[in-house]
């Protein structure tokens, strides 16, 4: 069954066509990205919403942020992104939400997106997107333990992590609330 969301339709187009352009097939992209021939089919016919961990590995594969695959869906990027107009994407199964505040634009490296981690959640990327990009955690609500390689920093709200991403990440929700934060990504 074809999802009703329009997101999930654009970016299952989006990942059908980066395949295509690489000349790759479903199973040269299972090997390359570590995701099942069967999950990549479902994701690319938007016959399930992929998860944040999926994405994180095809947006390694294809050398792109979570931001720039998504904001490959979406218009032409403009200057102002009024509120009603960001993006939002979710992740049911993991409890996260995220939205594209300000999506990447061409010439500008930078893009901001808040982020929400419901109690419990628990977020793991095996690598990042894009190896050594920037990222600037402002935690504004909640408990969450960011995980760093092997080093783990428990944050409160109104901290800021800063940090260059080269390896595996992870996001935990500790607290009994929701935890909110806004990230700034900077590409390499």
């Amino acid at each position: 069954m074809r999802s009703e969301d329009p997101v999930d339709l654009l970016l299952g187009a989006r990942l059908a066509e980066l395949r295509a352009e690489h000349g790759w097939s479903l199973g040269e992209l299972a090997e390359r990205s570590g995701v099942s021939r069967s999950t990549l089919s479902r994701a690319e016919r938007a016959e399930t919403s992929p998860t944040a961990a999926v994405l994180n590995r095809l947006c390694h594969v294809y050398g792109r942020t979570m931001s720039q695959l998504l904001g490959e869906v979406e218009a032409a990027p403009a200057p102002l992104i009024r509120a009603a107009e960001q993006q939002v994407w979710e992740d049911r199964t993991a409890g996260f939400v995220r939205r594209s505040v300000s999506p990447p634009h061409t010439g500008l490296r930078g893009e901001l997106v808040e982020g929400r981690l419901a109690p419990g959640a628990d977020l793991a990327y095996d690598r990042p997107p894009v190896p050594g990009l920037e990222q600037h955690l402002w935690l504004l609500a909640g408990a969450l333990e960011v995980t760093v390689g092997e080093q783990a920093h428990r944050l409160g709200a109104g901290d800021c992590l800063r940090m260059r991403v080269t390896g595996a990440t992870r996001f935990c929700c500790t607290g009994p609330d929701p935890a909110r934060y806004v990230l700034a990504v900077v590409r390499p």
